[in-house]
């Protein structure tokens, strides 16, 4: 903005000392030729030629004085409005800064000084690397602005990017954030303008909702977890029974018993490892220890309700990165609501496909579908086709896979069944 400012200011001056130029040559040209033509050519009509002359001059002055209020009604409105969108700008909540081509801090908001403590610090034309040598306390978030930057500038049009940045109180702000790069007409890099709007209440809320309905999901998940640990219970109190009859223990019969509680210990750790809050974890894994996780926490409440589970995993070696955590979470959701779908029973197909450097991941099933009208609202918070739910469960899926850079749709057909598509990145593709 203040380059704006400066641009006018000295267009301004410019425009004066031209014009000033143009009139007193133009002014003296005029004077000079016409008095040279009255005393070369004399004639009976001199008078008339005199008072020609000051007419022309007179409208040649008139047009300019004109043409310079214009200019300068032009020049005071341009200035009002930059006044306007300095104030406008200073009064939002938002952090907006400009940058110029090269990366320096033109200018920043009242919100975005007070954010990274700027005021009484030189931070005009300085890099965001330059910045973290000033402001040390926030050179991790200004060090990873070198990067969003450059993918902005790279990408050549409006890229929106999630940043986060530690205060010296310890407070995390998590910001969301759009990037505008600007170019001249040659295609050169000409400006930067970043508004990032803080998110954080919103991050933390969403954190709480889905704790909630995975809450929910282990709910709904414990009836089949329970009849699974009913069996090996079963066995361990029979051998015990045995043992206080028979007043006898052998090795066999305790490695039986030591064996099913390791079963039950399992069954409980896997419920555990779903349920409880864990810090996302980016990393490496393949296909199939994703699925086959999934088909561990899931089967149970399929055979509970008469559900078969058929996999066909023809990528099962291709590899995604990710918070795998989150993405079980995504699945068990999507196969709890096709087991859901299927209370007399049914079958549940999940297929893997490679297309292009993606991979789709299918879950379909044979239950009732769903109906058009409230296919297009699935997904909405806190809508709900269960009478217990929460109506977030394919809200947080359909966020996780978004941040997973992939897509989630849902296909289906009353009577015909559910076919959930989600489209996920293939690492190395």
């Amino acid at each position: 903005m203040s380059n704006c400012y400066g641009v006018l200011v000295m267009f301004n001056t410019m425009f004066k000392k031209k014009l000033l130029l143009i009139y007193f040559l133009a002014g003296l040209i005029w004077i000079t030729f016409s008095e040279y033509v009255l005393d070369q050519f004399p004639s009976a009509y001199a008078n008339y030629i005199q008072i020609g002359k000051g007419v022309v001059f007179v409208i040649f002055t008139t047009v300019l004085i004109n043409l310079i209020i214009n200019k300068h009604d032009a020049y005071i409105k341009a200035l009002e409005e930059q006044n306007e969108l300095s104030t406008l700008i200073n009064a939002m909540p938002d952090f907006v800064c400009f940058k110029d081509g090269e990366g320096r801090w033109i200018r920043v908001n009242e919100y975005g000084k007070d954010l990274y403590q700027l005021d009484g610090k030189p931070y005009k034309y300085k890099t965001d690397k330059e910045l973290a040598d000033i402001l040390p306390v926030f050179r991790d978030p200004l060090l990873r602005c070198v990067n969003s930057d450059e993918e902005a500038w790279n990408n050549g049009k409006t890229t929106r990017v999630e940043e986060s940045c530690v205060l010296p109180n310890g407070e995390i702000k998590t910001f969301d954030v759009i990037k505008v790069p600007l170019f001249d007409e040659e295609g050169r890099r000409k400006g930067l303008v970043t508004i990032g709007r803080d998110i954080s209440k919103l991050k933390a809320a969403e954190e709480i909702a889905l704790r909630r309905e995975k809450l929910s999901v282990v709910g709904e998940l414990a009836a089949g977890i329970a009849h699974e640990i009913r069996n090996p219970l079963t066995t361990i109190k029979g051998f015990v029974q045995l043992q206080k009859e028979t007043n006898k223990s052998n090795e066999a019969i305790s490695d039986i018993i030591l064996s099913e509680l390791e079963r039950i210990n399992q069954i409980v750790s896997e419920l555990l490892v779903f349920s409880k809050p864990q810090s996302k974890i980016m990393k490496e894994f393949e296909v199939k220890e994703l699925i086959n996780y999934v088909m561990k926490l899931t089967s149970h409440q399929a055979t509970l309700h008469n559900v078969e589970i058929v996999v066909e995993n023809n990528a099962a070696q291709a590899k995604l990165y990710g918070d795998m955590n989150e993405l079980i979470q995504v699945f068990v959701n999507v196969m709890k609501n096709s087991v859901d779908a299927m209370q007399d029973g049914g079958k549940m197909k999940i297929r893997t496909k490679i297309v292009g450097k993606k991979i789709h991941i299918e879950v379909i099933d044979t239950g009732v579908g769903i109906p058009k009208e409230r296919l297009e609202k699935i997904g909405e918070p806190f809508f709900t086709l269960k009478e217990k739910g929460m109506g977030l469960g394919l809200t947080m899926s359909n966020k996780i896979i978004q941040d997973h850079k992939g897509s989630f749709t849902i296909k289906s057909k009353v009577g015909l069944g559910t076919k959930v598509i989600i489209t996920l990145p293939i690492v190395g593709s």
